[in-house]
Protein backbone atom coordinates (compact mmCIF):
# COMPACT_ATOMS: atom_id res chain seq x y z
CA UNK A 1 0.00 0.00 0.00
CA UNK A 2 1.50 3.05 -1.03
CA UNK A 3 2.01 5.87 1.42
CA UNK A 4 -0.34 9.24 1.61
CA UNK A 5 1.54 12.13 -0.33
CA UNK A 6 1.55 15.61 2.04
CA UNK A 7 2.06 18.97 0.36
CA UNK A 8 1.94 22.38 2.69
CA UNK A 9 1.79 25.96 2.05
CA UNK A 10 2.80 28.40 4.17
CA UNK A 11 2.30 32.12 4.30
CA UNK A 12 3.49 35.09 6.48
CA UNK A 13 6.74 35.38 8.67
CA UNK A 14 9.41 32.87 9.86
CA UNK A 15 7.25 31.51 12.90
CA UNK A 16 4.95 30.26 10.18
CA UNK A 17 7.72 28.74 8.28
CA UNK A 18 8.94 27.00 11.13
CA UNK A 19 5.49 25.74 12.42
CA UNK A 20 5.63 24.20 9.09
CA UNK A 21 8.50 22.11 9.57
CA UNK A 22 6.88 21.08 12.96
CA UNK A 23 3.68 20.26 10.98
CA UNK A 24 5.94 17.95 8.09
CA UNK A 25 7.24 16.16 11.08
CA UNK A 26 4.39 15.06 12.31
CA UNK A 27 2.59 13.96 8.94
CA UNK A 28 5.43 11.73 8.43
CA UNK A 29 5.46 10.67 11.81
CA UNK A 30 2.14 9.28 10.62
CA UNK A 31 3.26 7.60 7.80
CA UNK A 32 2.70 10.48 5.06
CA UNK A 33 5.63 11.30 2.31
CA UNK A 34 6.26 14.17 0.92
CA UNK A 35 4.32 14.56 -2.86
CA UNK A 36 6.69 14.35 -5.94
CA UNK A 37 7.30 17.43 -8.62
CA UNK A 38 3.65 18.60 -9.72
CA UNK A 39 1.97 15.39 -8.21
CA UNK A 40 -1.66 16.22 -6.77
CA UNK A 41 -1.22 15.56 -2.90
CA UNK A 42 -3.26 13.29 -0.86
CA UNK A 43 -3.37 16.05 1.47
CA UNK A 44 -3.14 19.96 1.34
CA UNK A 45 -2.17 22.06 4.51
CA UNK A 46 -2.36 25.61 4.37
CA UNK A 47 -0.37 27.18 7.21
CA UNK A 48 -2.06 30.93 7.20
CA UNK A 49 -1.30 34.36 8.07
CA UNK A 50 -3.27 36.74 9.03
CA UNK A 51 -1.27 40.05 9.23
CA UNK A 52 -2.09 41.61 5.60
CA UNK A 53 -5.34 42.94 4.29
CA UNK A 54 -5.72 40.37 1.11
CA UNK A 55 -4.72 37.10 3.45
CA UNK A 56 -8.35 35.96 3.42
CA UNK A 57 -8.94 36.64 -0.42
CA UNK A 58 -5.75 34.95 -0.70
CA UNK A 59 -6.64 31.75 1.55
CA UNK A 60 -10.55 31.72 -0.05
CA UNK A 61 -9.12 31.88 -3.28
CA UNK A 62 -6.66 29.11 -3.49
CA UNK A 63 -9.53 27.10 -1.49
CA UNK A 64 -11.44 27.69 -4.48
CA UNK A 65 -8.93 26.68 -6.91
CA UNK A 66 -8.67 23.14 -5.16
CA UNK A 67 -12.41 22.38 -4.98
CA UNK A 68 -12.18 20.10 -8.28
CA UNK A 69 -9.58 18.07 -7.27
CA UNK A 70 -11.92 17.47 -3.77
CA UNK A 71 -14.26 16.45 -6.42
CA UNK A 72 -12.82 14.28 -8.34
CA UNK A 73 -11.28 12.99 -5.33
CA UNK A 74 -13.22 12.86 -2.39
CA UNK A 75 -10.56 10.94 -0.11
CA UNK A 76 -8.71 13.74 -0.55
CA UNK A 77 -8.08 15.92 2.27
CA UNK A 78 -7.39 19.50 2.41
CA UNK A 79 -6.31 21.28 6.16
CA UNK A 80 -6.19 24.93 7.05
CA UNK A 81 -4.52 26.22 10.45
CA UNK A 82 -2.17 29.21 11.05
CA UNK A 83 -3.50 32.61 12.42
CA UNK A 84 -6.28 33.03 9.97
CA UNK A 85 -7.54 29.80 11.09
CA UNK A 86 -7.61 31.18 14.56
CA UNK A 87 -9.35 34.11 13.74
CA UNK A 88 -12.04 32.62 11.10
CA UNK A 89 -12.48 29.56 13.30
CA UNK A 90 -15.60 27.53 11.90
CA UNK A 91 -16.32 30.15 9.29
CA UNK A 92 -13.72 28.23 7.30
CA UNK A 93 -15.80 25.37 6.69
CA UNK A 94 -18.75 27.46 5.83
CA UNK A 95 -17.15 29.75 3.02
CA UNK A 96 -15.29 26.05 1.84
CA UNK A 97 -17.37 23.12 2.71
CA UNK A 98 -15.02 20.81 1.42
CA UNK A 99 -12.10 21.78 3.58
CA UNK A 100 -11.78 18.75 6.22
CA UNK A 101 -9.87 20.38 8.88
CA UNK A 102 -9.47 23.15 10.52
CA UNK A 103 -6.40 23.85 13.43
CA UNK A 104 -5.36 27.15 15.24
CA UNK A 105 -2.18 28.82 16.52
CA UNK A 106 -2.09 26.45 19.74
CA UNK A 107 -2.85 22.89 18.72
CA UNK A 108 -0.53 22.35 15.70
CA UNK A 109 0.10 18.96 17.63
CA UNK A 110 -3.15 18.00 16.84
CA UNK A 111 -3.29 17.69 12.81
CA UNK A 112 -2.50 13.97 12.50
CA UNK A 113 -5.57 13.02 14.94
CA UNK A 114 -8.08 15.81 13.56
CA UNK A 115 -7.24 14.31 10.06
CA UNK A 116 -7.60 10.95 10.95
CA UNK A 117 -11.06 11.80 12.97
CA UNK A 118 -12.55 13.89 9.60
CA UNK A 119 -11.73 10.43 7.67
CA UNK A 120 -13.39 8.04 9.96
CA UNK A 121 -16.59 10.49 10.69
CA UNK A 122 -16.80 11.96 7.24
CA UNK A 123 -17.20 15.95 8.30
CA UNK A 124 -15.09 18.42 9.33
CA UNK A 125 -13.36 18.83 12.06
CA UNK A 126 -12.38 22.28 13.51
CA UNK A 127 -10.60 22.42 16.82
CA UNK A 128 -9.33 25.79 17.82
CA UNK A 129 -7.65 25.95 21.19
CA UNK A 130 -7.79 29.12 23.25
CA UNK A 131 -4.45 29.08 25.25
CA UNK A 132 -1.18 26.97 24.18
CA UNK A 133 -1.16 23.18 25.90
CA UNK A 134 1.80 21.60 23.68
CA UNK A 135 5.00 24.18 23.00
CA UNK A 136 5.76 23.70 19.73
CA UNK A 137 9.86 22.30 20.54
CA UNK A 138 7.87 19.18 21.65
CA UNK A 139 6.81 18.06 18.47
CA UNK A 140 8.52 16.41 15.66
CA UNK A 141 10.13 18.72 13.10
CA UNK A 142 11.46 17.96 9.01
CA UNK A 143 14.13 20.97 8.32
CA UNK A 144 13.65 22.45 5.71
CA UNK A 145 17.63 22.87 5.11
CA UNK A 146 20.42 21.02 5.42
CA UNK A 147 22.37 24.19 6.87
CA UNK A 148 20.32 26.47 8.37
CA UNK A 149 17.38 26.04 11.01
CA UNK A 150 15.23 28.08 13.22
CA UNK A 151 15.21 27.30 16.76
CA UNK A 152 12.44 29.27 18.82
CA UNK A 153 12.96 30.39 22.37
CA UNK A 154 9.47 31.83 23.00
CA UNK A 155 5.77 31.76 21.74
CA UNK A 156 3.50 34.33 21.73
CA UNK A 157 3.89 38.44 22.13
CA UNK A 158 2.84 40.68 25.43
CA UNK A 159 2.37 43.86 23.49
CA UNK A 160 -0.17 45.63 22.19
CA UNK A 161 0.91 47.25 19.16
CA UNK A 162 -2.38 49.12 17.83
CA UNK A 163 -2.01 47.86 14.18
CA UNK A 164 -0.98 44.07 14.84
CA UNK A 165 -3.30 41.19 15.37
CA UNK A 166 -0.71 38.70 16.09
CA UNK A 167 -1.38 38.70 20.14
CA UNK A 168 -4.88 37.71 19.78
CA UNK A 169 -4.19 34.98 17.54
CA UNK A 170 -0.69 33.69 19.63
CA UNK A 171 -1.68 34.62 22.71
CA UNK A 172 0.87 35.64 25.59
CA UNK A 173 4.49 35.42 25.09
CA UNK A 174 5.64 31.82 26.98
CA UNK A 175 9.44 31.42 27.32
CA UNK A 176 11.39 27.75 26.52
CA UNK A 177 13.84 27.18 28.99
CA UNK A 178 17.22 27.77 28.14
CA UNK A 179 18.82 24.28 27.86
CA UNK A 180 15.36 22.89 26.25
CA UNK A 181 16.83 25.62 23.46
CA UNK A 182 20.35 24.94 23.81
CA UNK A 183 19.54 21.23 23.40
CA UNK A 184 17.90 21.73 20.34
CA UNK A 185 20.93 23.37 18.55
CA UNK A 186 23.16 20.56 19.92
CA UNK A 187 20.80 18.25 18.38
CA UNK A 188 20.69 19.96 14.89
CA UNK A 189 24.73 20.82 15.03
CA UNK A 190 25.24 16.89 15.61
CA UNK A 191 23.35 16.85 11.89
CA UNK A 192 25.41 19.13 10.26
CA UNK A 193 23.59 22.40 10.69
CA UNK A 194 26.11 25.31 10.66
CA UNK A 195 23.94 28.27 11.41
CA UNK A 196 21.00 28.91 13.73
CA UNK A 197 18.21 31.87 14.12
CA UNK A 198 17.01 31.96 17.34
CA UNK A 199 12.99 32.68 16.68
CA UNK A 200 10.52 34.74 19.07
CA UNK A 201 7.95 37.12 18.26
CA UNK A 202 9.92 39.59 20.50
CA UNK A 203 13.05 37.72 20.77
CA UNK A 204 14.91 39.87 22.92
CA UNK A 205 12.26 39.66 25.87
CA UNK A 206 13.20 36.37 26.04
CA UNK A 207 13.64 35.50 30.01
CA UNK A 208 9.93 37.30 31.06
CA UNK A 209 7.95 34.33 31.92
CA UNK A 210 10.67 32.93 34.53
CA UNK A 211 12.03 36.57 35.70
CA UNK A 212 15.23 36.75 34.32
CA UNK A 213 15.67 40.13 32.14
CA UNK A 214 18.88 39.02 30.98
CA UNK A 215 17.77 36.09 29.80
CA UNK A 216 18.73 36.87 25.99
CA UNK A 217 22.20 38.05 26.29
CA UNK A 218 23.00 34.55 28.11
CA UNK A 219 21.25 32.80 25.45
CA UNK A 220 23.76 34.37 23.20
CA UNK A 221 26.61 33.53 25.09
CA UNK A 222 25.87 30.24 25.99
CA UNK A 223 25.73 29.34 22.09
CA UNK A 224 29.21 30.08 21.68
CA UNK A 225 30.29 26.84 23.77
CA UNK A 226 28.54 24.78 21.10
CA UNK A 227 31.03 23.34 19.24
CA UNK A 228 30.31 23.16 15.59
CA UNK A 229 27.92 26.16 15.65
CA UNK A 230 29.28 28.46 13.39
CA UNK A 231 26.87 31.19 12.74
CA UNK A 232 23.66 32.74 15.66
CA UNK A 233 21.19 34.99 13.95
CA UNK A 234 18.23 36.38 15.98
CA UNK A 235 14.72 37.69 14.89
CA UNK A 236 12.80 40.03 15.52
CA UNK A 237 13.99 42.26 18.61
CA UNK A 238 11.80 44.99 20.14
CA UNK A 239 13.24 48.20 20.58
CA UNK A 240 11.60 48.84 23.94
CA UNK A 241 13.38 45.97 25.54
CA UNK A 242 17.00 46.05 23.80
CA UNK A 243 19.34 46.39 26.37
CA UNK A 244 23.27 46.79 25.98
CA UNK A 245 24.06 43.21 27.92
CA UNK A 246 22.41 42.55 24.64
CA UNK A 247 24.85 44.23 21.89
CA UNK A 248 27.70 43.39 24.14
CA UNK A 249 26.81 39.30 23.65
CA UNK A 250 26.48 40.08 20.20
CA UNK A 251 29.50 41.93 19.73
CA UNK A 252 31.96 39.32 21.99
CA UNK A 253 30.48 35.92 21.31
CA UNK A 254 32.54 34.77 18.07
CA UNK A 255 29.76 33.15 16.23
CA UNK A 256 26.54 35.66 16.59
CA UNK A 257 26.31 37.55 13.23
CA UNK A 258 26.39 40.94 13.75
CA UNK A 259 23.66 41.72 11.84
CA UNK A 260 20.58 43.01 13.32
CA UNK A 261 16.82 43.34 12.12
CA UNK A 262 15.50 45.97 14.38
CA UNK A 263 11.54 47.47 13.55
CA UNK A 264 11.09 51.08 13.37
CA UNK A 265 7.93 50.62 12.42
CA UNK A 266 7.68 54.91 11.79
CA UNK A 267 9.79 57.28 12.99
CA UNK A 268 6.90 60.12 13.95
CA UNK A 269 7.36 60.05 17.97
CA UNK A 270 3.39 60.28 17.51
CA UNK A 271 2.65 58.02 15.18
CA UNK A 272 4.46 55.24 17.51
CA UNK A 273 2.65 56.64 20.52
CA UNK A 274 -0.75 55.75 18.54
CA UNK A 275 0.81 52.34 17.64
CA UNK A 276 1.65 51.89 21.04
CA UNK A 277 5.32 50.97 20.56
CA UNK A 278 7.14 52.02 23.89
CA UNK A 279 9.97 53.89 22.38
CA UNK A 280 10.52 56.97 20.52
CA UNK A 281 12.97 57.63 17.58
CA UNK A 282 15.71 59.26 19.47
CA UNK A 283 16.04 55.87 21.77
CA UNK A 284 16.08 53.84 18.17
CA UNK A 285 18.94 56.32 16.63
CA UNK A 286 20.88 56.00 19.76
CA UNK A 287 20.37 51.30 19.93
CA UNK A 288 21.73 51.86 16.41
CA UNK A 289 24.60 54.21 17.36
CA UNK A 290 25.83 51.75 19.91
CA UNK A 291 26.02 48.83 18.03
CA UNK A 292 27.71 50.46 15.27
CA UNK A 293 30.17 51.79 18.41
CA UNK A 294 30.45 48.19 19.54
CA UNK A 295 30.23 46.29 16.09
CA UNK A 296 31.06 48.85 13.02
CA UNK A 297 30.70 46.05 10.48
CA UNK A 298 26.89 45.33 11.59
CA UNK A 299 24.41 45.11 8.88
CA UNK A 300 21.31 46.82 10.15
CA UNK A 301 17.59 46.35 8.55
CA UNK A 302 14.13 47.11 9.55
CA UNK A 303 11.01 47.02 9.53
CA UNK A 304 8.93 50.38 8.22
CA UNK A 305 5.03 51.06 7.95
CA UNK A 306 3.67 53.52 6.05
CA UNK A 307 0.12 55.31 6.28
CA UNK A 308 -0.63 54.26 9.51
CA UNK A 309 -4.39 56.05 10.41
CA UNK A 310 -3.86 59.99 10.62
CA UNK A 311 -0.10 59.83 9.89
CA UNK A 312 0.56 63.50 7.85
CA UNK A 313 2.96 64.38 5.34
CA UNK A 314 5.06 65.77 8.92
CA UNK A 315 4.87 62.34 10.10
CA UNK A 316 6.19 60.64 6.89
CA UNK A 317 8.91 63.42 6.98
CA UNK A 318 10.09 62.33 10.05
CA UNK A 319 10.60 58.79 9.58
CA UNK A 320 12.52 59.69 5.67
CA UNK A 321 14.91 61.33 8.61
CA UNK A 322 15.03 58.47 10.53
CA UNK A 323 15.77 56.30 7.77
CA UNK A 324 18.37 58.79 6.23
CA UNK A 325 20.22 58.43 10.22
CA UNK A 326 19.60 55.20 10.43
CA UNK A 327 21.45 54.23 7.40
CA UNK A 328 19.76 50.96 6.93
CA UNK A 329 21.14 48.33 4.61
CA UNK A 330 17.71 46.51 3.54
CA UNK A 331 14.10 47.56 5.14
CA UNK A 332 11.12 45.82 4.70
CA UNK A 333 8.47 48.65 3.92
CA UNK A 334 4.47 47.92 4.14
CA UNK A 335 1.87 50.07 3.55
CA UNK A 336 -0.40 50.00 6.16
CA UNK A 337 -3.28 47.29 6.27
CA UNK A 338 -6.51 47.76 8.25
CA UNK A 339 -7.04 44.32 9.84
CA UNK A 340 -10.06 43.55 11.22
CA UNK A 341 -10.20 43.04 15.19
CA UNK A 342 -6.70 45.71 15.80
CA UNK A 343 -7.62 49.06 17.30
CA UNK A 344 -6.46 50.74 14.24
CA UNK A 345 -8.91 49.61 12.22
CA UNK A 346 -11.74 51.81 13.96
CA UNK A 347 -9.28 55.07 13.90
CA UNK A 348 -10.25 57.71 11.96
CA UNK A 349 -8.47 59.40 9.21
CA UNK A 350 -8.25 56.24 7.43
CA UNK A 351 -5.47 57.28 4.00
CA UNK A 352 -6.63 57.57 0.84
CA UNK A 353 -4.87 54.84 -1.32
CA UNK A 354 -3.20 57.14 -3.64
CA UNK A 355 -1.58 58.76 -0.72
CA UNK A 356 0.10 56.13 0.91
CA UNK A 357 0.96 54.59 -2.68
CA UNK A 358 2.64 58.19 -3.30
CA UNK A 359 4.38 57.92 0.00
CA UNK A 360 5.48 54.91 0.29
CA UNK A 361 7.21 54.92 -3.48
CA UNK A 362 9.40 57.77 -2.11
CA UNK A 363 10.35 55.69 0.97
CA UNK A 364 11.41 52.85 -1.16
CA UNK A 365 13.34 55.39 -3.14
CA UNK A 366 15.16 56.84 -0.69
CA UNK A 367 16.03 53.11 1.08
CA UNK A 368 17.34 52.04 -2.16
CA UNK A 369 19.40 54.86 -2.44
CA UNK A 370 21.09 53.95 0.97
CA UNK A 371 21.24 50.28 0.38
CA UNK A 372 22.93 51.16 -2.91
CA UNK A 373 25.45 53.51 -1.35
CA UNK A 374 25.99 51.41 1.66
CA UNK A 375 26.74 48.34 -0.57
CA UNK A 376 28.92 49.67 -3.14
CA UNK A 377 31.26 50.64 0.24
CA UNK A 378 32.12 46.96 0.40
CA UNK A 379 33.07 46.76 -3.21
CA UNK A 380 37.02 44.81 -2.70
CA UNK A 381 35.88 43.31 1.15
CA UNK A 382 36.26 39.61 1.62
CA UNK A 383 33.69 38.04 3.02
CA UNK A 384 33.01 34.37 4.22
CA UNK A 385 29.71 32.73 2.67
CA UNK A 386 28.07 30.18 3.59
CA UNK A 387 26.75 28.68 0.30
CA UNK A 388 22.75 28.59 -0.09
CA UNK A 389 20.15 26.79 -2.33
CA UNK A 390 17.61 28.65 -4.33
CA UNK A 391 18.42 32.65 -3.22
CA UNK A 392 19.61 33.50 -6.50
CA UNK A 393 16.51 33.69 -8.88
CA UNK A 394 19.24 34.22 -12.62
CA UNK A 395 22.08 31.71 -10.82
CA UNK A 396 21.25 29.52 -13.89
CA UNK A 397 21.87 32.10 -16.58
CA UNK A 398 24.89 33.63 -15.10
CA UNK A 399 26.33 30.34 -14.12
CA UNK A 400 26.55 31.71 -10.40
CA UNK A 401 25.96 30.50 -6.93
CA UNK A 402 24.22 32.14 -3.93
CA UNK A 403 25.22 32.71 -0.53
CA UNK A 404 24.94 35.20 2.96
CA UNK A 405 27.50 36.98 4.29
CA UNK A 406 28.29 36.70 8.64
CA UNK A 407 26.29 40.37 8.43
CA UNK A 408 23.37 38.62 6.46
CA UNK A 409 23.79 40.59 2.95
CA UNK A 410 22.95 38.22 -0.15
CA UNK A 411 26.21 37.54 -2.17
CA UNK A 412 25.64 36.39 -6.23
CA UNK A 413 29.79 34.54 -6.46
CA UNK A 414 31.17 32.72 -9.15
CA UNK A 415 31.81 28.61 -7.94
CA UNK A 416 35.25 28.83 -10.22
CA UNK A 417 39.32 29.09 -9.19
CA UNK A 418 42.14 26.95 -8.17
CA UNK A 419 40.36 26.86 -4.31
CA UNK A 420 37.00 24.91 -5.58
CA UNK A 421 37.39 21.61 -3.74
CA UNK A 422 35.53 19.31 -6.64
CA UNK A 423 32.35 21.14 -6.50
CA UNK A 424 30.95 24.17 -4.52
CA UNK A 425 27.58 22.46 -2.83
CA UNK A 426 24.86 24.43 -0.38
CA UNK A 427 25.83 24.07 2.92
CA UNK A 428 29.75 24.69 1.79
CA UNK A 429 31.88 27.67 3.33
CA UNK A 430 33.64 29.82 0.84
CA UNK A 431 35.65 33.16 0.53
CA UNK A 432 35.67 35.39 -1.91
CA UNK A 433 36.34 39.18 -2.97
CA UNK A 434 32.69 41.32 -3.39
CA UNK A 435 33.26 43.08 -7.24
CA UNK A 436 29.91 45.23 -6.87
CA UNK A 437 27.20 46.24 -4.92
CA UNK A 438 23.74 46.22 -6.31
CA UNK A 439 20.71 47.80 -3.87
CA UNK A 440 19.56 44.55 -3.02
CA UNK A 441 22.71 42.46 -3.32
CA UNK A 442 26.47 41.89 -3.89
CA UNK A 443 27.97 40.32 -6.44
CA UNK A 444 31.82 38.13 -6.57
CA UNK A 445 32.92 37.43 -10.19
CA UNK A 446 36.40 36.84 -8.97
CA UNK A 447 37.48 33.61 -8.44
CA UNK A 448 37.14 31.81 -5.06
CA UNK A 449 39.53 32.54 -2.47
CA UNK A 450 39.11 29.41 0.00
CA UNK A 451 36.41 26.73 -0.28
CA UNK A 452 35.49 24.64 2.80
CA UNK A 453 33.58 21.49 2.45
CA UNK A 454 31.03 20.71 4.99
CA UNK A 455 28.87 18.18 6.46
CA UNK A 456 25.96 20.07 5.55
CA UNK A 457 27.11 20.47 2.25
CA UNK A 458 27.64 16.28 1.91
CA UNK A 459 24.10 16.79 3.20
CA UNK A 460 22.80 18.67 0.48
CA UNK A 461 24.22 16.95 -1.92
CA UNK A 462 22.62 13.84 -0.98
CA UNK A 463 19.01 15.44 -0.67
CA UNK A 464 19.12 14.96 3.21
CA UNK A 465 17.69 16.84 5.84
CA UNK A 466 17.62 16.76 9.58
CA UNK A 467 14.92 15.37 10.84
CA UNK A 468 14.87 16.28 15.09
CA UNK A 469 12.66 14.63 17.86
CA UNK A 470 10.98 17.43 20.21
CA UNK A 471 13.12 18.51 22.78
CA UNK A 472 11.33 19.01 26.34
CA UNK A 473 14.57 18.98 29.00
CA UNK A 474 12.81 21.52 31.36
CA UNK A 475 16.32 22.71 32.57
CA UNK A 476 16.43 25.31 34.27
CA UNK A 477 19.59 27.20 33.94
CA UNK A 478 22.48 28.16 31.04
CA UNK A 479 25.39 26.33 30.53
CA UNK A 480 26.22 22.73 28.62
CA UNK A 481 22.67 20.78 28.17
CA UNK A 482 22.55 17.94 30.45
CA UNK A 483 23.21 14.40 29.02
CA UNK A 484 20.10 13.40 27.39
CA UNK A 485 19.76 16.30 24.63
CA UNK A 486 17.00 15.54 22.20
CA UNK A 487 17.45 12.51 20.10
CA UNK A 488 17.97 13.00 16.20
CA UNK A 489 16.35 10.31 14.04
CA UNK A 490 18.62 10.73 11.35
CA UNK A 491 18.12 12.36 7.42
CA UNK A 492 14.91 12.24 5.83
CA UNK A 493 15.11 12.48 2.24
Amino acid sequence: MNAKTYQIRTFGCQMNVHDSERLAGQLEEAGYVPAPGQAKPDLVVFNTCAVRENADNKLYGTLGHLRPDKVANPDMQIAVGGCLAQKDRGDIVKRAPWVDVVFGTHNIGSLPTLLERARHNAEAEVEILESLETFPSTLPARRESSYASWVSVSVGCNNTCTFCIVPSLRGKERDRRPGEILAEVEALVAEGVLEVTLLGQNVNSYGVEFGDRLAFGKLLRATGGIDGLERVRFTSPHPAAFTSDVIDAMAETPNVCHQLHMPLQSGSDRVLREMRRSYRSARFLNILDEVRAKMPDAAITTDIIVGFPGETEEDFQATLEVVRAARFSSAFTFQYSKRPGTPAADMAEQLPKEVVQERYDRLVELQNEISWEENRTLVGRRVELLVAAGEGRKDAETHRMSGRARDGRLVHFTPAGPAVDRSVRPGDVVETVISYGAPHHLVADGDLLTHRRTRAGDNAEAGLRPKTSGVTLGLPGFGAPAAQPAPVSGCAG
